[in-house]
């Protein structure tokens, strides 16, 4: 009986792990990160690299990579085994704090990234002169580019509201 439990068990685990990569790629993190993420959480301990894998059929240099992705993010933690050179992970204590933190971090970054290339483009239509700026197609490019400062300007200040903070954190 004890083949049955574990078949099943393997069987719905990687439902879940497979259901996991979907998600994460639905949101743009990539599959193989979600894969990963959910494969250790549903894991009781440290695994290595090696067994995610040989689990999941993963390449080694793929697994790496994600793996540092996500504990970069602050969802996995290294563990060291005393005498093993093997790195071993398992998931953050607390991996929906975890995740939170690691997506606000995320939304932060690219906010960050918008400001710039809105800043880059409002330099080069300052480039083109007051002349080019009565230009209609310019015009209407130079007030949707305002409004989308407006709206990037007032998102990233939710996000460092001190409201904000208590409500997530």
């Amino acid at each position: 009986m004890k083949n049955g439990r574990d078949s099943t068990a393997s069987h719905v685990r990687m439902r879940l792990v497979e259901v996991g990569g979907r998600t994460s790629q639905d949101f743009g993190f990539g599959r193989i990160l979600g894969q990963i993420l959910v494969y250790l959480y549903l894991f009781d301990g440290e695994c290595s690299l090696d067994r995610i894998e040989q689990e999941l059929g993963l390449s080694k240099a793929a697994v790496s990579i994600a793996a540092r992705q996500l504990e970069s993010l602050g969802l996995l933690r290294r563990v060291r085994k005393k005498g093993d050179r093997k790195n071993y992970y398992r998931t953050a204590d607390n991996i929906g704090i975890a995740l939170q933190q690691g997506i606000l971090a995320l939304v932060r970054r690219k906010m960050q990234n918008v400001a710039v290339e809105l800043e880059a483009a409002f330099g080069d239509i300052r480039k083109t002169g007051d002349a080019k700026r009565r230009d209609a197609d310019l015009a209407f490019l130079l007030g949707r580019m305002r409004r989308a400062k407006e709206l990037s300007d007032k998102a990233s200040s939710l996000l460092d509201s001190r409201i904000f903070k208590m409500l997530v954190g």
